[in-house]
């Protein structure tokens, strides 16, 4: 903490002067400020509790959770959807690890974030001490970040916060880690001194030109194409380059497939939209412009249905992302803003190759499959014990009315069919378990989407996702955030009918609890909560919890069969759950 300084008297001729003081957590502090963080999520303990009431100190906005892991959630979204890194703060040890694996999503997924984790002194660690909480944390995090510094005095903050944000936004994005050691933080020194280690960082993200050559060739092939199509990633998202992405698709009449969190870069129910013609564009287009996305599982590694035949023209700020599981004809390496405006350029006064069927016979499909979707919702309208679709029939008209809430989503047949089922309009307004596939983001999702925006966030949850990161409601809570929770309760992972076997009287596996009152939950932490079991009911709660701007649980009971094992992926299940014995 600062101290007052003491100056000499009146009548003092050589009265001592004592400058003021600061530790290294003032300085941390101040270099985030410097730097322009507006908002920290974390948990506090030893040794950075102060360092999170000097954070306040500065006008940051300290967001407390209650576990780590969410609060990293939290930070990784808001450097998604703001192309600023998020920054997590945590406790040594246990908690660094817990924090860890947001950080860790965040580099596979290339969200800017900065973790921050106080750190036992490193002499200590090194010789086996056994001292608080030892553990080698910057060691441990190096292979799964895309950068680490460690602090081991005061003066190398500034430089470590300063390079930590230019390393998380520049080229790929991606997650940072600073060890932050108690002998850095604990650190005191003259105010005087600290002051001049702080400097303002010049072009903390720089934007790359394509080659002109690279260009060139991409036009070529573009404008040859005979069945074009273009395949959003959630990069093109990240990337805020919409009104160029919007000139590009309409101006040259191409189709797009959106992957699930560029849904709404271009609207999903637009006239060139081609959602629902995922297995037709694999099949038969021959050009496809892959932007921001990755040929990965997700896509069937650019294999297997895939026309053997198709060209792939690859945008990307990463030279390694070309040639991944597919040769890519015509590579275009660099910022995507930069590289579409290239392309327009180069594509200026060229006429597209499209063949004349290509385009309407899409939007036969999409049409086609529209009717029979809409028929899919509306039979399920009168199922009771409601199923998924049932619900989602209730939510889907109340969203299309409110397109700028964010959606966060996670779950098994809750990701999936919400997938299925939810158009989006906006861009960066769909938030999920993206990569990794991994269930646990929501709660730190939604409080993230919602500090970093300011916007209503509505999260639909399947029962088991909720489980690993209900606690965290609270936090909504705490900061009254505009944030409404829709728990999809049908009793279990995938379902609730599973069997165990016959050697035990445990419940089975994938079995949680139908009875369970989620609702509850917010009512403990002064919610507005429902427990729903009808259309109806749901519909009238989830249009009050919007309007509200308040948080909000909406707890939505299921039939205990709605549901069967997800993934379609199956190349990782050997077999089936009914087929499994011993």
């Amino acid at each position: 903490m600062a101290t007052t300084p003491i100056t000499p008297s009146a009548d003092s001729k050589a009265a001592p002067y004592f400058p003021e003081q600061v530790t290294g957590m003032y300085v941390l502090a101040r270099a985030l400020k410097n730097v322009g963080i507006e908002n920290v999520y974390g948990l506090v303990g030893i040794p950075v509790t102060e360092a999170a009431y000097l954070i306040q100190g500065q006008g940051i906005r300290f967001v407390g959770f209650r576990h780590e892991q969410q609060a990293g959630m939290a930070a990784a979204t808001e450097g998604f959807l703001t192309k600023k890194p998020g920054v997590l703060m945590t406790v040594s040890s246990l908690g660094f690890l817990n924090g860890l694996t947001a950080t860790a999503n965040a580099t596979v997924n290339c969200y800017p974030m900065i973790q921050i984790s106080g750190a036992s002194d490193p002499t200590m660690v090194d010789m086996n001490v056994g001292t608080y909480e030892q553990l080698d944390q910057f060691n441990t995090a190096k292979p799964l970040v895309k950068a680490a510094f460690r602090c081991s005095k005061a003066e190398d903050i500034p430089a470590a916060v300063n390079r930590a944000y230019r390393a998380a936004v520049s080229g790929r994005p991606g997650g940072v880690y600073i060890d932050m050691t108690t002998p850095a933080l604990g650190q005191v020194m003259n105010r005087e001194d600290a002051e001049k280690l702080f400097y303002t960082p010049v072009d903390l993200y720089t934007p790359t030109a394509p080659s002109p050559e690279a260009v060139d060739r991409a036009v070529e092939i573009i404008t040859s194409a005979k069945r074009p199509a273009i395949l959003f990633g959630k990069g093109a998202a990240y990337a805020q380059a919409d009104d160029k992405i919007k000139t590009l698709v309409e101006k040259y009449n191409i189709p797009y497939l959106p992957m699930s969190m560029a849904k709404g870069l271009m609207p999903d129910d637009g006239p060139l939209s081609a959602l629902s013609c995922r297995s037709t564009i694999m099949e038969k287009a021959d050009v496809v412009i892959v932007m921001g996305a990755r040929l990965n599982w997700m896509l069937s590694f650019g294999k297997g249905k895939w026309n053997p035949d198709i060209k792939f023209v690859q945008l990307d700020v990463e030279p390694q992302e070309i040639d991944v599981n597919r040769p890519i004809a015509a590579p275009v390496i660099g910022d995507l803003g930069l590289s579409l405006d290239a392309i327009l350029a180069g594509m200026e006064g060229k006429t597209m190759s499209t063949d004349a069927a290509w385009l309407p016979a899409l939007q036969a499909e999409t049409k086609a499959k529209g009717v029979k979707f809409a028929a899919r919702i509306d039979d399920a309208k009168s199922a009771m014990p409601m199923t998924h679709w049932t619900a989602l029939g209730a939510i889907k008209p109340i969203l299309a009315a409110n397109p700028d809430v964010i959606l966060v989503n996670e779950g098994a047949n809750t990701l999936d069919d919400t997938r299925d089922a939810i158009s989006m309009s906006l861009p960066r307004h769909r938030v999920d378990c993206a990569t990794w596939a991994i269930m646990g983001m929501g709660m730190g999702s939604v409080i993230g989407a919602a500090v970093a925006t300011g916007k209503s966030v509505v999260a639909i949850e399947g029962d088991s996702a909720f489980g690993f990161s209900g606690m965290d409601f609270s936090t909504a809570c705490r900061f009254n955030l505009p944030v409404t929770v829709v728990i999809f309760n049908n009793g279990g992972i995938y379902n609730g009918i599973g069997v165990p076997m016959d050697k035990t009287s445990d419940p089975a596996p994938t079995t949680l609890d139908i009875h369970a009152r989620y609702d509850k939950l917010g009512d403990a932490f002064g919610a507005q909560t429902y427990y729903v079991q009808t259309p109806d009911e749901l519909s009238k709660a989830l249009t009050e919890s919007i309007a509200s701007k308040k948080p909000c649980l909406i707890d939505v009971q299921l039939a205990a069969d709605s549901g069967k094992e997800s993934g379609h992926i199956g190349y990782l299940n050997p077999a089936p759950l009914q087929q499994i014995t011993v």
